[in-house]
């Protein structure tokens, strides 16, 4: 269920809540060339589903830095915020991939707000306690905190 958030004020107002989960997304071996394109990052434990075969993950993975980038658009499932003139990403402060993502396995985001705040502008600065989590894995992909920033 995805929790919507209008004005600044209602953004303070969810320090401290759990946003819940997405719904599962799975990860393509097509998802994985297209960002292997894009970032010419061309590891063959990444798109030689052969040499993969024989490595150690028994296949391909997506890349950390691929299962980081789809914290955007999963973010957007878990909250959507109006009423603001701009959000930008202001960055993050950890990151770990403490698992690898299979290829043909399937990821979701748990999201926390960690702390909302006033910053000058005016704005609020939200920290996110992100986790991408493997659907049955034990171990997350991937755990983050980030850092936006939304302006009225």
């Amino acid at each position: 269920m995805t929790t919507h958030a209008h004005g600044l004020a209602e953004i303070k107002a969810l320090a401290g809540r759990d946003l819940g989960h997405t719904e599962w997304m799975p990860i393509t071996q097509d998802r994985v060339n297209t960002f292997a394109d894009a970032t010419d990052d061309h590891q063959w434990i990444h798109v030689d589903a052969r040499r993969a075969a024989d490595g150690p993950f028994g296949g391909t993975i997506a890349h950390g830095y691929l299962t980081l980038s789809l914290l955007i658009p999963l973010f957007g499932r878990l909250l959507t915020i109006e009423g603001v003139r701009m959000s930008v990403n202001y960055g993050l402060d950890k990151v770990r991939f403490p698992a690898p993502v299979p290829v043909g396995g399937k990821i979701r985001l748990a999201g926390k707000v960690a702390a909302a705040e006033d910053v000058p502008g005016p704005g609020v600065q939200m920290t996110m306690d992100f986790t991408v989590e493997i659907d049955g894995s034990d171990k997350p992909a991937c755990v983050a905190r980030a850092v936006y920033r939304h302006y009225a």
